[in-house]
């Protein structure tokens, strides 16, 4: 292909998502009305009802036609989500609070299996209980065993970052791994229900800006991590302002190609026994991650660029 056809493809995937983004704004717009109708609902936070399949097959062509031109996602693997059932999607986390591979994930996902395919995910209380952003539409609520376990008597699939914003902050030259800081709530989860692990690998979300700390010693000495559940005070360097402080003031993030692989479930008692050692259960899923997103990253030619 010519570089003059390049450009034009590109061209018109760009029109064709401002186009899809001018429809898609009329349905988040009454949305936001709508939340801030029924505030005390939108900021529950851990209602698995407030999931709309109807808001989502409204907003999915435009969503998916603005993360697929701004960081071109892509998902491979979505086939060994199982097709029906709970299951529990085990992800690392990138990106800071402007989470660019669940946004580009949950696209995929409500494409691939329909938006009738109910499907959660679980997030900081801050983002789950934020009215005005159409995230409990999408089945996001806030991160608890509790939620989960509403979920899976649901019969859905659950999005969980074991690392948290321990993971989402961290320095931008550890883009290349998973740090979930021990953090092993999801096999306790996954064995007490007895749905299976999925693995889901992304690469590209800590690209998104420069992120230089976590910040965590900051987060102790001034008593935040105390006062909020947010145990990190990260700094990064992206547009429009330069330095900002747990992504205040608010950023726009960096065009970087987003690039996601769904592993293979795994089945925790039929590989580990019905009695597992968490840790061992931990190391394996987490090294199988590591060895992915190793991949994964080995791909990359260039930073952003992919």
């Amino acid at each position: 292909m010519s570089l003059i056809q390049s450009g034009l493809t590109a061209g018109a995937r760009a029109l064709r998502a401002g186009a899809l983004g001018v429809v898609g704004a009329g349905t988040w717009g009454e949305m936001v009305v709508d939340d801030f109708l029924h505030l005390r609902r939108a900021l529950d936070g851990n209602d698995v009802d407030a999931w709309d399949p109807d808001y989502i097959r409204r907003i999915l062509p435009a969503w998916r036609a603005i993360m697929g031109t701004y960081f071109r996602g892509e998902v491979r693997g979505l086939d060994n989500v199982p097709d029906e059932g709970p299951a529990l999607l085990v992800g690392n986390h990138s990106g800071g609070t402007l989470i660019a591979d669940t946004f580009v994930f949950a696209g995929e996902f409500y494409a691939h299996f329909g938006p009738n395919r109910r499907f959660h995910q679980l997030a900081h209380d801050i983002a789950a209980r934020l009215p005005g952003t159409g995230l409990s539409r999408w089945g996001t609520v806030a991160a608890s065993h509790e939620n989960a376990r509403r979920a899976f008597d649901k019969g859905a699939p659950v999005l969980v970052y074991p690392g948290g914003d321990y993971e989402t902050f961290r320095p931008s030259w550890h883009s290349d791994q998973i740090e979930f800081g021990g953090r092993k709530g999801f096999v306790k989860l996954a064995l007490e229900r007895n749905v299976p692990i999925v693995p889901v690998v992304a690469v590209g979300g800590q690209e998104t800006a420069l992120f230089l700390t976590r910040g965590e010693r900051v987060a102790r000495a001034t008593g935040w991590a105390n006062l909020t559940r947010i145990k990190v005070l990260p700094v990064a360097l992206a547009p429009p302002f330069g330095l900002s402080l747990l992504d205040i003031p608010i950023r726009l993030p960096l065009p970087a190609k987003i690039t996601i692989e769904v592993l293979p479930p795994i089945d925790v008692a039929e590989r580990f026994g019905s009695n597992p050692d968490h840790e061992e259960v931990y190391e394996e899923v987490t090294g199988e991650m590591q060895d992915v997103l190793s991949g994964l990253q080995d791909e990359r030619a260039v930073p952003v660029v992919g």
